[in-house]
């Protein structure tokens, strides 16, 4: 490796998993290549989920970005194919060693654009003291989270993006996948259906879910002792980890819905992607398989607060022994979720769908109604 000074620049968001995991490995891969600097930059959570990407690929050499991207990158080519630059031995054993469809999820076009160096999908959350003292057990059908959201003791994340990711979950449980169609976001009869089992779960909560995203979710379930059960929030595991928050959190796997199974949930995490206006590609490069390589993943990125990507990290016993089993007991979530829509015009559609939802939920309405203007969105959206 060359002996010039190398400074490299990557933006990320604005939370522990996704900040200071990035920092820890830049710093490590700092000292083991003491000519690269890697200065970490983060945004907030909801800019991560909607600036586009070909802005930042413009300022920034490293990116980390949200999946739905990756077909708006095939498309346009702002950030690079990995598969082109890494060795396919290691590309094999991200593929092989996926969280669930994670490493799937940044292939477009027959090419990879990131690496799933971070895994979650909506996962159930508790308080096992809050629980146990006012005489609950895990709920294990939608009728016990009923049940328990009449108690008081429910919340789960209210903002338009989550109330989204929420509304795909509940129709894939029902049966019927969304945006397969290029008519409709799905039939009427499973759309009717899923927002009604989800109303009727959102009007027994506290309507300051509406503002709040799952970072806020569990800050509210850790800092006040309110709220003793989360059924679905995309899963941080340093909830899970001793002192990091004021109470610990355990997370699990969620209720079986109307009996069709245990809840079927919207894939999320991060993926690690490099501009493609980047300079010093090689160096770049091996910084990027360090942070994916399975060694990273279990240890230095772990350790920093990262969520990882590497299936060997989720069924490890040192990363389990440290998060209450985070990782084991959520695994099968991730094994089943669902893989949202990937089209290049779909972050369009979910940038706006959103909104209608999260109203319904809060002030109800016509069901068939709301779901016209989703048809109306997602057509827009198909001709981008």
């Amino acid at each position: 490796m060359s002996t010039k000074r190398i400074q490299l620049k990557g933006i990320t968001w604005n939370h522990s998993r996704g900040f200071t995991s990035m920092v820890a490995t830049a710093q490590r891969f700092s000292e083991l290549n003491p000519n690269v600097d890697i200065t970490w930059e983060k945004r907030s959570l909801q800019a991560f989920a909607d600036e586009p990407i070909n802005e930042l690929a413009k300022r920034y050499d490293l990116l980390i970005i949200d999946h739905p991207w990756a077909g708006f990158a095939g498309k346009n080519n702002v950030i690079l194919p990995l598969d082109k630059y890494l060795p396919k031995a290691f590309m094999d054993d991200l593929a092989e060693n996926t969280v669930g469809r994670s490493h799937e999820s940044y292939s477009s076009n027959g090419h990879q654009w990131a690496l799933a160096v971070d895994a979650a999908t909506p996962v159930a959350a508790s308080r096992p003291d809050i629980l146990a003292e006012k005489g609950f057990k895990l709920p294990e059908t939608y009728d016990d989270l009923l049940a328990l959201a009449k108690a008081g003791l429910v919340i789960m994340p209210g903002i338009p993006q989550d109330t989204l990711m929420n509304f795909y979950m509940m129709c894939c449980n029902l049966g019927e996948e969304v945006c397969t169609s290029k008519n409709h976001v799905v039939s009427e009869e499973i759309g009717v259906k899923a927002l009604q089992l989800l109303r009727a779960l959102a009007v027994e909560m506290d309507p300051q879910i509406y503002d709040w995203n799952p970072i806020q979710i569990y800050e509210a379930m850790t800092l006040t002792d309110k709220y003793a059960y989360c059924p679905w929030a995309y899963g941080y595991t340093n909830y899970s980890r001793n002192g990091y928050a004021r109470k610990l959190l355990h997370f699990h796997d969620m209720v079986d819905i109307e009996g069709f199974g245990k809840a079927i949930s919207t894939l999320g995490g991060t993926g690690l992607a490099v501009s493609a206006k980047a300079k010093e590609l090689e160096t770049i490069m091996k910084y990027v398989e360090y942070v994916g390589s399975e060694a990273c993943q279990k240890t230095v990125f772990f350790d920093g607060g990262g969520q990882p990507g590497h299936r060997k990290a989720w069924t490890d016993e040192y990363t389990n022994s440290l998060t209450a089993n985070f990782f084991k007991n959520t695994l099968p979530a991730l094994d089943r979720a669902f893989l949202r829509p990937r089209y290049n015009g779909h972050m369009y559609f979910q940038d706006r769908a959103g909104v209608p939802i999260r109203g319904y939920l809060m002030n109800g309405g016509d069901e068939k109604s709301l779901l016209v203007g989703l048809n109306e969105l997602y057509k827009k959206s198909l001709e981008i």
